[in-house]
């Protein structure tokens, strides 16, 4: 249940950085509920919005993930080596045909339908992006090309295909610390379209 429009000022906003994507610094008041506007600031970054998908096979009980370096967590003590569900940003394209595409650049499968499942913010403290889920059948007959992404955009991706039981393990054990992975790999789940 989505509460009524958010009483908001922007007064004003400056650029912090404009490099690889779009940092600002908005000033802005908020009404809060006893009816006192407060004053704030926050920065924001805006990327974009994106796609994720998981490939997963009903025959074969299993799934297919990506696994490339994550320069970000690095940084934040981990070894930067993440398993994840294909993704990437819309570029102000429509969501289903992106993650399409962005599919078989990452894993090689070309696939035809895929399913809408959910839209989720996910660091609605201080980035802008909503990321559009999606999940989708493949089978051995759809895969085109070996996937890896593309090098002129830094991609250097292996295609990991595992079993779904094992991959709900590895979110227990610490091997996939990817929200939008561990959101989809749980949606499969409850969704009972394979065996955990």
């Amino acid at each position: 249940m989505q509460s009524e429009h958010a009483k908001i000022r922007t007064l004003d906003s400056q650029v912090l950085s404009d490099d690889w994507y779009l940092l600002k610094k908005y000033t802005f008041e908020q009404q809060r509920r006893d009816g006192e506007w407060q004053r704030q600031s926050r920065e924001v970054y805006d990327r974009g919005n994106g796609a994720t998908i998981l490939l997963y096979n009903p025959t074969q009980q299993s799934v297919v993930l990506t696994r490339q370096f994550r320069y970000p967590v690095f940084v934040n003590g981990h070894d930067g080596w993440l398993l994840e569900a294909a993704a990437g940003l819309l570029d102000n394209l429509d969501a289903e045909a992106r993650i399409k595409a962005e599919a078989e650049e990452e894993t090689g499968y070309r696939i035809e339908r895929v399913e809408r499942v959910f839209e989720a913010f996910m660091s609605p403290g201080s980035v802008t992006e909503k990321l559009h889920f999606f999940i989708a059948r493949y089978d051995a007959s759809q895969r085109v090309s070996d996937g890896g992404g593309m090098k002129e955009e830094g991609e250097d991706i292996d295609v990991v295909e595992m079993p779904f039981a094992d991959a709900l393990a590895t979110i227990g054990d610490g091997r996939i610390v990817d929200a939008k992975t561990i959101m989809l790999l749980q949606h499969l789940a409850l969704s009972g379209r394979l065996n955990a």
